[in-house]
């Protein structure tokens, strides 16, 4: 029978009984060949410090310390970077440090890419019909889209504390704007003053408008983080300010605009903590406002009745809801193909390329092609939430969650009016829209939205990581082209070239003869082309001028011969022989300067060639 085991944490006395169980017969790691784990007195599986040292060392997770009453953290845990790629290639695609970069990054260029195709389909035959040319709405939208990728990929290096800086003038920038729509300088359009003109082009306040509400309200609570426990402090001066934004929009009038102003006041006040009750009563307060403004104003009364049933009214106010539902039915599954539409003709659906590009998509591509417009969105709102919620700066999780639920309540307020869920406020759908005023400042939304995917703790580091390798190789490379290629001119020499000059100095300090010889090497000739004392000594001393070939041709011959020689004839002959005093410094000039002739050396790439000496003999072969 098998041995019995006490039961953990039952008291071990003589008085106390014991509940014995038996232990498992199968011996532990028989079957699965790793050791038996050790049990420690609570039950859990426990192993030394130095085991989960280890174990972090070698890719695993480094937990994230809870806060009194968490029960979880409320950030996921950041990978181990030490190790060498190891843990990186081990974990899942979303729990990688750049997941949400790249999914950032891949839905919203996505989603432009289709825009500025649909944008063209369904806008060449009204384009044509109004400026003669199919393709002057198409060529508007992409030189806006230039625009805005400079400004997308420059938010997106930029720190945190840049968009906090510019939070403050910004939203005194949009006040202004504002409030120079409702001047004599707005232009109006449709019955609705929501433009500036600026030459040809119109700027649209109320969209940049979006983007200052979400940067300055990130920095107030950022800034006011402990005082958020008074409910004073969380709705002054927040609200007030937003209500402001929101009445001036609503003077131009811009439901929909408004709409998704206050929804930004909403999501941010909620990732802040803010109270149910408090919370409860603003939307409240705002829901009775909004229901008081539509019904006063008959424009969005009838909106508001012709929802209901639009065929109701199908030639008058529900023109535009009908013929978008024409368009989403007669797509089907996979839609007439792209260019087919029949609804974006003149005199059918309105603002084909605006407000309705999703039914222009949905009777081209069909119900898949909706469906991917869908799925798109979903990935980039579930990418900004991610990011949002990996942050520990709490100015960066607030503005990724106002700019995600801005972008995500907009979408979804143009897509319900399309499909006649909601009732049709005129807003654009965005990155696919036409329009420049909603562009540039969505596409500088979603550059700041990458910029903070870049700084979350893993992906920090990952990059850290990744740049001190690119600065090592670089100074690697460096080195190696330094030390492969010799420099010249101030610059460190070769060892050999410091070895024949150092001997020409000597020669050009002790006698001048051998120093003009040596150093200008063209029979006494100076740097300047004029003769020097060489020959002069060579007359008054004959010895003095075999003395100085010898020396010139000792020091013009490199450290190591380039050549070996063919043979002993030719290697004898080669050698200069020493003057020795007596009879043999008496023989005469011309012979001492022929056996002491250096003979011909190629240049190497770093050196010049040798002129012949005018009065030696010639060169041989």
């Amino acid at each position: 029978m098998a041995p019995a085991v006490r039961r953990p944490g039952a008291p071990s006395g003589s008085g106390s009984r014991v509940r014995e169980t038996p232990a498992p017969t199968r011996p532990a790691g028989e079957e699965t060949g790793r050791p038996p784990r050790r049990r420690s007195p609570s039950g859990d599986a426990a192993g030394s410090s130095a085991d989960r040292a280890g174990a972090a060392r070698s890719g695993a997770a480094r937990a994230v310390a809870l806060r009194p009453g968490q029960r979880r953290p409320l950030l996921r845990p950041v990978p181990d970077l030490d190790a060498q790629g190891s843990a990186l290639a081990k974990l899942p695609l979303l729990e990688r440090p750049l997941a949400s970069y790249y999914l950032l990054g891949s839905s919203a260029g996505l989603l432009l890419l289709l825009g500025l195709v649909m944008v063209l389909s369904a806008s060449n035959v009204r384009s044509y019909e109004a400026f003669g040319s199919s393709y002057t709405i198409f060529v508007r939208q992409a030189t806006w889209m230039g625009i805005g990728l400079p400004v997308l990929l420059a938010a997106s290096r930029m720190p945190a504390r840049v968009f906090r800086r510019v939070s403050y003038p910004l939203m005194a920038l949009t006040l202004l704007l504002l409030l120079a729509v409702l001047s004599p300088l707005g232009v109006s359009s449709n019955g609705a003053q929501r433009w500036l003109g600026l030459g040809s082009l119109s700027l649209q306040p109320s969209e940049l408008a979006k983007l200052a509400l979400v940067l300055w309200s990130a920095d107030l609570l950022t800034r006011k983080r402990r005082l958020l426990g008074d409910w004073k402090h969380l709705i002054i001066p927040i609200v007030p300010v937003t209500a402001l934004v929101g009445g001036l929009i609503m003077l131009q009038p811009d439901m929909g605009t408004t709409i998704v102003v206050f929804s930004v006041l909403f999501v941010v006040l909620w990732v802040v903590g803010t109270p149910g009750r408090v919370f409860g009563g603003l939307l409240g307060a705002i829901g009775v406002v909004g229901t008081i403004l539509a019904v006063i104003s008959p424009y969005r009364l009838e909106r508001l009745l012709s929802y209901r049933d639009p065929f109701d009214k199908a030639q008058t106010t529900g023109w535009q809801a009908v013929h978008g539902i024409y368009a989403l039915a007669s797509g089907g599954w996979w839609g007439e193909g792209l260019g087919a539409s029949r609804q974006k003709w003149p005199d059918l659906l309105p603002a084909s390329y605006t407000d309705f590009i999703l039914a222009i998509i949905g009777e081209e591509l069909g119900l898949l092609g909706c469906l991917l417009v869908v799925i798109l969105f979903g990935v980039f709102g579930y990418a900004g939430l991610r990011v949002a919620h990996r942050s520990d700066n709490q100015f960066v999780r607030l503005a990724a969650a106002g700019s995600t639920g801005w972008i995500l309540t907009q979408a979804v307020v143009n897509m319900g009016a399309v499909v006649g869920l909601l009732p049709i406020t005129g807003i654009p759908l965005p990155l696919v829209s036409f329009g420049g005023s909603s562009l540039v400042p969505t596409m500088l939304s979603i550059g700041m939205l990458l910029a903070f995917a870049r700084s979350e703790p893993a992906a920090a580091r990952l990059l850290a990581e990744r740049a001190r390798e690119r600065r090592e190789a670089r100074r690697a490379r460096q080195g190696r082209r330094g030390s492969g290629r010799p420099r010249t001119g101030g610059r460190e020499a070769p060892a050999g070239t410091r070895a024949t000059r150092r001997p020409d100095r000597a020669a050009q300090e002790s006698n001048p003869a051998r120093g003009a010889r040596g150093a200008g090497g063209k029979d006494g000739r100076r740097g300047d082309g004029r003769r020097g004392d060489g020959r002069r000594a060579r007359e008054r001393d004959p010895s003095a001028g075999a003395r100085a070939g010898a020396d010139g041709a000792r020091d013009a011959r490199p450290a190591r011969s380039p050549q070996r020689p063919r043979s002993g004839s030719a290697s004898s002959a080669r050698r200069a022989p020493r003057v020795r005093s007596g009879e043999d410094g008496a023989r005469s000039a011309p012979a001492a300067r022929k056996a002491a002739s250096p003979q011909p050396v190629e240049p190497g790439p770093y050196r010049r060639p040798r002129r012949p000496d005018p009065d030696g003999p010639p060169a041989a072969g």
